[in-house]
């Protein structure tokens, strides 16, 4: 499904990047991740070679522009192209948008927003460069378009990444360029579970706002994700595929 192609994870050191590098790379595809933590990026690339995936592990700020074209020159002088990327990389904790301290806006906005462009113009870039098209994915949330009590610097970062998304998805058509968005509701990670709830009451509160029951698992994000990316959905693009068991349908306002 992907033989001979490369794609690009921020993020791919733990959760949906890794799991997404880990399906990638089951359905023949070259697979490079970025992240801050070396660590946990050559973790993810251990767990491909298990599988005999070529994969390369390149850590990255990817709040720096200069480091974002590093990235893409790596994958490129190692695998000779770049086909694709996944805009995986965030941040996020919860807090009063009235307490939140313009460094904690920043960050996240730094990451979630400026990186999620830095990156998505690195690799559009190069694939124009190599007049292949390619695809693109980013990875949000539903209060992108609805908002949440206390997320209000990644809510307004996921929201500038759809408006990107669907921007450049008419600016780069003509180049064979795809770009859409994905919107997991609450996943089974570590990340996730550390920022949006602490304890075990959080965490049943919010496992109580989704009508399915369940949190997802990333591999079925992953899943998604490869539909996405893949010659299947060659003429979706400017899309966001919400993946959240119908949380956000079931926001309740009366009743029980």
């Amino acid at each position: 499904m992907f033989t001979d192609r490369t794609f690009l994870i921020t993020g791919g050191g733990s959760g949906i990047g890794r799991a997404t590098a880990l399906a990638l790379g089951a359905a023949g595809a070259r697979v490079v991740v970025a992240g801050r933590t070396p660590e946990k990026l050559n973790k993810t690339v251990a767990l491909l070679g298990e599988q005999a995936v070529e994969s390369l592990a390149v850590p990255t700020d990817v709040r720096d522009p200069a480091a974002v074209d590093a990235l893409v020159a790596a994958a490129v002088t190692r695998f000779g192209a770049v086909h694709g990327l996944v805009n995986n990389a965030a941040g996020n904790f919860v807090t009063p948008g009235i307490d939140l301290s313009p460094n904690g806006w920043k960050a996240v906005v730094d990451i979630v927003l400026n990186g999620s462009f830095y990156c998505t113009r690195a690799v559009a870039r190069q694939l124009r460069e190599q007049g292949t098209g390619g695809s693109i994915l980013s990875v949000i949330a539903t209060y992108a378009w609805h908002g949440h009590p206390g997320t209000v610097h990644s809510a307004a970062a996921k929201a500038g990444v759809l408006a990107m998304t669907r921007t450049l998805a008419v600016e780069l058509a003509p180049l064979g360029i795809r770009l859409n968005c994905i919107a997991p509701g609450p996943t089974e990670t570590e990340g996730a579970g550390a920022a949006l709830w602490a304890d075990d009451a959080a965490r049943a509160q919010v496992l109580s706002t989704v009508p399915a029951g369940r949190f997802a698992d990333p591999a079925e994000v992953a899943d998604a994700s490869l539909f996405l990316l893949g010659d299947r959905a060659s003429y979706l693009t400017g899309a966001c595929l919400t993946l959240d068991g119908g949380q956000w349908l079931g926001k309740q306002v009366y009743g029980r």
